[in-house]
């Protein structure tokens, strides 16, 4: 495949079929990647909100899926987790999660499903400063809707939400928006120059 005809292409997604079931998929497909990422729980003593591997699954996630199919599953993801399904951190799910302090970085997950998705749309995650940029932009809104639910919720100023909800997170995301450097400009350039003719 021609660089031409790489760069048409938006998104990673957009080199699968473009049929109405496989766009499903790919929706419901990064619900469960995030649900799935959820799992991934480290608790830490001193903090109300575990770390856990979601963040990758919803930014890199994001930039493969593109803005709308990325905001549909992210929504999709929170939606059924309120009804119910137990995909939330810990396998828990339900509307009680909302009182929860964990609860703004859910919400932060949708904002940041769609800009990420967003900027990738624009090129970004196709070399290694754009993606690196892609991922401290998603993971600062999700801390500060997450930062101001668990200050809210727990009645913490602005000091102690951001060392209980955010320092906790940065060396961690650090290492995730690394892997992702190495692996969104890599895809691009295995799609350059090996991709279907």
């Amino acid at each position: 495949m021609s660089s031409e005809a790489v760069s048409r292409r938006l998104v990673l997604a957009d080199f699968v079929s473009e049929t109405l079931v496989s766009q499903v998929l790919l929706v419901v497909g990064y619900a469960a990647l995030i649900g799935l990422t959820a799992q991934i729980v480290i608790v830490l003593p001193f903090t109300p909100v575990p770390i856990t591997g979601q963040t990758f699954g919803v930014l890199v996630g994001a930039m493969v899926l593109g803005s709308r199919r990325a905001a549909a599953g992210s929504f999709l993801y929170l939606g059924l987790g309120l009804v119910g399904v137990p995909w939330f951190a810990g396998a828990s799910g339900g509307f009680r999660v909302v009182s929860t302090p964990s609860f703004g970085y859910l919400l932060g997950f949708v904002l940041a499903s769609f800009v990420v998705g967003t900027l990738a749309e624009k090129g970004f995650d196709r070399k290694l400063i754009g993606t690196l940029s892609v991922m401290v932009i998603g993971n600062l809104l999700i801390y500060v809707l997450g930062a101001s639910w668990l200050a809210f919720v727990s009645g913490l100023g602005v000091k102690d939400a951001l060392v209980l909800g955010v320092v906790p997170f940065l060396v961690g995301d650090g290492l995730k928006a690394l892997l992702a450097d190495a692996l969104l400009p890599s895809a691009w350039k295995v799609l350059d120059r090996y991709g279907p003719k």
